[in-house]
């Protein structure tokens, strides 16, 4: 299903330990048409730092309440790869980011998520799991 992605701007990200800020922008993957990463503003939690969060790493949307609910500690956020500028995402920085978070890479593979057609196809133990549901 297609959303409009403005939707999302300004949703609460909440991380499994607490609320880590808001969702500023989106990173499109302009060949595929998919969001690869949500931008967070961290506001006072993380001054002036830069965060990408990926689908990968998303457990549930709350449309009602504006919120999404990360699979994320605020530690591995804190201490995860910073990036510090608003131009594109390298390969370089992604290769790092994703050995950080031990996601298997959406570029390797015969899907459009790498082994899957969506981030929560497969489990991070890669087992089949359900897609993330709307709440």
């Amino acid at each position: 299903m297609l959303e409009h992605a403005k939707r999302i701007q300004g949703f609460t990200l909440g991380a499994v330990d607490g609320e880590i800020g808001r969702v500023k922008d989106l990173y499109f993957d302009d060949v595929n048409w998919t969001i690869r990463y949500l931008v967070a503003d961290t506001g006072r939690w993380l001054p002036g730092r830069q965060v990408l969060i990926s689908p990968w790493s998303l457990k549930g949307v709350n449309e009602v309440e504006k919120t999404i609910d990360v699979n994320l500690s605020k530690k591995q956020i804190e201490d995860s790869p910073s990036i510090t500028s608003d131009l594109p995402v390298s390969r370089q920085y992604e290769i790092e980011y994703y050995k950080y978070y031990g996601w298997p890479m959406y570029w390797y593979g015969p899907a459009l998520w790498g082994p899957g057609p969506y981030p929560a196809y497969f489990g991070h133990g890669g087992g089949l799991v359900e897609p993330v549901p709307r709440l």
